[in-house]
């Protein structure tokens, strides 16, 4: 298999593509898996990560999380909703600054997949509300 076509299965290709171009290319099962862990191994936009920060929520369908690496767009009024936005709770209960009616920002930790090139969060695996002190308390963390 050519190494352009391994750059372009990241992210792009799912798994079944894969084995057919490997059959295609008369590629025996134990060379299709062999390639398969390479494709994983270099797409680490596939694996969830952990990031903590001011996630906001000023108008409805806008929300960003901002940590210590910068802002992260998770979603734009009119855009593309990610996989898992319903894994965000209710953050209006406790812990809550609003600043536009029920609108505002909070502090939380989430399970994530993120695209660098574009810093937005693809895939919501799981988020943890925290504390405003501890958002404040962080030095590497910008006021919200």
């Amino acid at each position: 298999m050519k190494g352009v076509r391994v750059r372009r299965m990241c992210g792009r290709w799912s798994v079944a593509t894969v084995l057919r171009a490997c059959d295609a290319e008369h590629m025996t099962i134990r060379g299709a898996v062999l390639v398969l862990i390479a494709v994983l191994a270099a797409c680490p936009a596939l694996a969830q990560e952990r990031r903590c920060g001011w996630i906001h929520n000023p108008t409805p369908a806008n929300w960003w999380l901002v940590d210590r690496d910068g802002r992260w767009d998770i979603m734009s009024q009119g855009g593309p909703r990610p996989a898992g936005m319903d894994n965000i709770p209710d953050l209006t209960e406790r812990h809550w600054v609003r600043t536009n009616g029920y609108y505002g920002y909070g502090c939380a930790c989430m399970s994530v997949v993120t695209d660098a090139r574009t810093q937005s969060i693809r895939r919501i695996g799981s988020v943890q509300q925290l504390p405003l002190e501890r958002c404040s308390a962080d030095r590497a963390l910008p006021p919200p």
